[in-house]
């Protein structure tokens, strides 16, 4: 699994963060960063309820 995030999307609301704050920062105004961009089995559950909440469809998983 991978995470891709559209950056003209992400407007830093952060919630990608507070599900899963090990793949996700965020500094600042800018957009989120995916400090891990390949999760571990471990992280998917949390990784997919970042996607699911992101208030404006900037995250996607790849297979």
């Amino acid at each position: 699994m991978r995470i891709r995030l559209d950056v003209d999307l992400c407007q830093g609301h952060g919630t990608c963060v507070n599900e899963a704050p090990e793949v996700f920062r965020l500094d600042g105004d800018g957009p989120v960063t995916v400090q891990i961009p390949e999760p571990t089995a471990e992280m998917r559950a949390a990784v997919k309820a970042a996607v699911k909440y992101c208030p404006t469809g900037a995250l996607t998983l790849e297979d």
